[in-house]
């Protein structure tokens, strides 16, 4: 008599998925890879080319300088500043430079796994985010920064006088001129560009989050007074101690709020007239709620 056969052993639910886990971290290596030899390749290009970068940057302080009849010139504090300020110039410029192709990396690593529908929805935010970032760091560098530079220097005229870009001294007081450091306005100007740009991606990531369904018009509504501190808060931190400047960043993040706000109520009616043609929704039904009733009580 033979003896019965053996059940198959279970197959490891661990080990089922290891491959395809496997597969999807070295896709994951890859687009890094691919990602961080554009940046590379990027940041040396520009490491040749960091001095019209630099006078680009350098623009706004010399006009505000020269306004005032002094000659526009940054110094090196210590010996090797001059090669770190080509390195950060390069870095900042290359990952700029890059950003195109990481994007796209990281939109070929992320498409794969969405639906049609889900492509269509996010791409437009993909193509958005960069233009925001550029939008906001050109209103910091051909608004902020000039307005800016302007308040700072007026602070440099006790005890001193100038005349046709020579510094003098008062009688009885000593002069105070503005000799700056090159890497410190660098820092100072990334700073202003950086922050603008952050600050001018909310409505992309509250539009984007609506679509997702983890906020609503509605929500955004009831928490605007929190949001005007939040705002006054995230200004205070991201640009220099300074009253002006602060002002200005939340002049100019406040109404990106609002805007966020009719796009997705603009997005939320859609959903309820399409869920209203198909019959999921009944001609006085509300998925979102009444948003404008809302804000008025």
């Amino acid at each position: 008599m033979t003896p019965p056969l053996k059940p198959a052993p279970a197959v490891d639910e661990i080990d089922e998925s290891s491959a395809p886990l496997i597969e999807h971290l070295a896709e994951l290596r890859n687009r890094l890879i691919w990602s961080l030899l554009a940046f590379t390749v990027a940041m040396i290009l520009c490491f040749f080319v960091w001095e019209p970068i630099y006078d680009f940057l350098t623009v706004p302080l010399c006009e505000a300088l020269n306004s005032r009849g002094q000659d526009c010139a940054l110094v090196f504090l210590s010996l090797q500043e001059g090669f770190f300020l080509a390195f950060s110039i390069s870095v900042m410029a290359g990952l700029v430079l890059s950003f195109p192709v990481i994007s796209y990396q990281m939109w070929r690593f992320v498409a794969p796994g969405l639906y049609r529908s889900e492509k269509a929805a996010f791409l437009p935010f993909l193509v958005a985010s960069p233009f925001m970032f550029f939008l906001g760091a050109a209103f910091a560098y051909y608004v902020v920064t000039p307005m800016a530079f302007s308040f700072f220097l007026t602070f440099q005229d006790v005890g001193a006088l100038v005349s046709d870009g020579v510094v003098a001294e008062g009688e009885g007081s000593a002069a105070m001129v503005f000799q700056g450091s090159a890497q410190m306005y660098l820092s100072l100007t990334m700073s202003f560009i950086v922050a603008f740009g952050l600050c001018f991606q909310l409505p992309v990531l509250l539009t984007l989050m609506g679509r997702a369904g983890i906020i609503s018009s509605n929500a955004l509504v009831r928490t605007r007074k929190y949001a005007v501190v939040a705002i006054l808060i995230l200004a205070a931190v991201a640009t220099p101690p300074d009253m002006m400047s602060q002002i200005i960043l939340f002049c100019a993040v406040y109404p990106l709020y609002e805007v966020s706000i009719l796009l997705m109520r603009r997005h939320e009616r859609k959903v309820e007239a399409q869920m209203r043609a198909e019959g999921l929704l009944g001609p006085n039904e509300t998925l979102y709620g009444d948003g404008d009733a809302e804000e008025k009580a």
